[in-house]
């Protein structure tokens, strides 16, 4: 079975949005780091040299390659990526090889028999 690693960088407020959206999509967990440092296309403010800036949080997904694209947009367009300009990036990479995801493994494959029949 081939993964990909869903990456999203969003606003600590979209996070759970971010999850929920995940998980009714086909993900099966996710790791989430959160107070994360980021500046975009414009620098954050700051007001007495402290930064006022949102928190953020980078959400790990390692779902099942046939489910990422879906995911990935089904966050993106939940947390409204594209419109709202500082909402957050979400992107996905390969992965080569994983372990300790046999449970995961196990519902995958027992979700892709229920959809055959």
């Amino acid at each position: 079975m081939k993964f990909k690693l869903l990456i999203v960088m969003t606003q600590d407020e979209l996070t759970d949005k971010a999850i929920e959206v995940a998980r009714a999509h086909g993900a099966t967990g996710c790791t989430v780091v959160t107070s994360a440092r980021g500046e975009g296309l414009k620098p954050a403010q700051t007001f007495l040299g402290l930064t006022v800036a949102g928190q953020r949080d980078v959400v790990l997904f390692l779902v099942e390659e046939h489910h990422s694209r879906e995911i990935l947009e089904a966050i993106a367009k939940a947390c409204a990526f594209e419109t709202q300009p500082g909402a957050g990036v979400a992107f996905q990479i390969d992965i080569e090889d994983a372990m300790g995801l046999q449970e995961q493994i196990a519902t995958i494959r027992q979700e892709i028999s229920e959809e055959d029949l």
